[in-house]
């Protein structure tokens, strides 16, 4: 996390939360530069014996400054729709570091992905690949596509962002994959470059990951198909309670060592949460507070609309007062958002620092699947984004205007 206390008062590095939240109206989102660069190079570190294209995934946060500043450490992208991949070539990252996956592609976001000329078009259905031939013999072009493989591995993550299982929407399932192979010649202007799987996100354990390579290797060896590629996805969890299990990433990266040796093939990652998950938090002003029975509602600016998460999978952010104060809350307390609806509830605390209406506060770890899930349910705004880079704070997403939704 690149929240710390000095003295009294939370900074996010060298810079006092509360001087930012002078010049900003809250709800915002702030993040840490120096963090992302260092979660960077930790990533391409654990790997570089295997030199891997690390493809950042643009769905985990899509503000094209935050892309711009990880493609000039080296990164890639990752897409999923025409608007994240118009983003990454606004951001300057280079179509042959551009990897479009997803299973719901479009004609106008495959012929968008063609006339770019992206690294890979990710495949997962043979229909996809009927559609991508179609278009790309219209333009007279031969296409790199990668097949995207359903392993039938369960990542025991959470289900809503469990990918691998083999009763989930992703992916070719290994009789089909091998099928599609064999039958590949039929495709003329399509060219096999890369195998592709992601299990899921948020997995803490090598387990599913070793199941997934093993498994992979054989279906690579049936196919008789040397893959220029192979698209290991992403999916690496992160802590974000204390007590929360952290991925062994050195562990893995001996397996990945081992798999790329045997196959001499080029390995693609897509961190998004690793890279960006705990560089960001989001500051947002307690409007009131208020008792009902024997519980404490600390009343929020922000709601379910700018951070989706808690209402979305159950997760828990830890909250951090801005201003910390010794004593105590007695009593249950409970920080919850404007939005009406019930869920719109963020974390539960069997008591916490005294606060008063006016203080902020900011959660943490906000940085993927926050501002990017963000909406305007409500009618209400889309919060500013801010990156603190050398001690400067910019301004990297304005925050809306309500007559802009209207």
């Amino acid at each position: 996390m690149s929240l710390v206390y000095k003295g009294q008062n939370l900074y996010i590095d060298s810079t006092p939360i509360k001087s930012i939240a002078k010049k900003n109206i809250t709800p915002f989102y702030v993040y840490s530069y120096n963090k992302m660069r260092n979660n960077y190079q930790t990533f391409y570190n654990y790997f570089k014996k295997i030199n891997p294209l690390i493809c950042f995934s643009v769905k985990s946060n899509s503000n094209v400054s935050l892309i711009s500043e990880l493609g000039k450490l080296g990164s890639g992208a990752d897409v999923v729709s025409e608007g994240e991949l118009r983003k990454a070539i606004k951001a300057n990252i280079k179509p042959n570091k551009i990897v479009f996956s997803g299973i719901g592609k479009t004609e106008q976001e495959l012929t968008k992905a063609i006339k770019t000329g992206v690294l890979l078009i990710n495949i997962e259905s043979e229909s996809e690949a009927k559609l991508i031939n179609k278009i790309s013999k219209k333009m007279r072009k031969i296409t790199n596509i990668g097949i995207r493989i359903n392993p039938g591995v369960d990542a025991n993550t959470l289900s809503k962002i469990s990918t691998g299982k083999t009763d989930s929407k992703f992916g070719l399932p290994k009789s089909n994959f091998l099928s599609f192979c064999k039958n590949i010649k039929k495709f003329k202007n399509l060219k096999i470059k890369a195998v592709s799987v992601h299990i899921g996100s948020q997995i803490t354990s090598v387990g599913p990951y070793r199941k997934t390579l093993n498994t992979l290797y054989k279906i690579i060896k049936l196919s008789r198909i040397n893959f220029e590629y192979v698209d290991l996805g992403g999916g690496f969890g992160i802590s974000y309670q204390d007590k929360e299990k952290k991925i062994d990433i050195k562990n893995y990266s001996r397996l990945v060592d081992k798999f790329q040796k045997k196959l001499n093939c080029k390995i693609i990652f897509e961190p998004g949460r690793f890279v960006v998950g705990n560089v960001g938090a989001l500051i947002s002003k307690i409007i009131y507070i208020k008792k009902n029975g024997n519980k404490n509602f600390i009343i929020l600016d922000a709601g379910m609309n700018d951070f989706m998460r808690p209402a979305l999978y159950n997760a828990k952010h830890n909250i951090l007062p801005v201003l910390k104060l010794k004593k105590k809350l007695i009593g249950n307390v409970e920080f919850v958002g404007p939005i009406c609806e019930s869920t719109d509830s963020f974390i539960k605390y069997k008591n916490y620092s005294i606060l008063n209406e006016n203080n902020l506060v900011a959660i943490s770890d906000v940085g993927a699947y926050g501002s990017s899930l963000s909406s305007n349910y409500n009618t209400r705004p889309l919060a500013s984004e801010i990156l603190i880079k050398k001690g400067k704070v910019k301004i990297i997403r304005r925050r809306q205007k309500i007559s802009e939704i209207i």
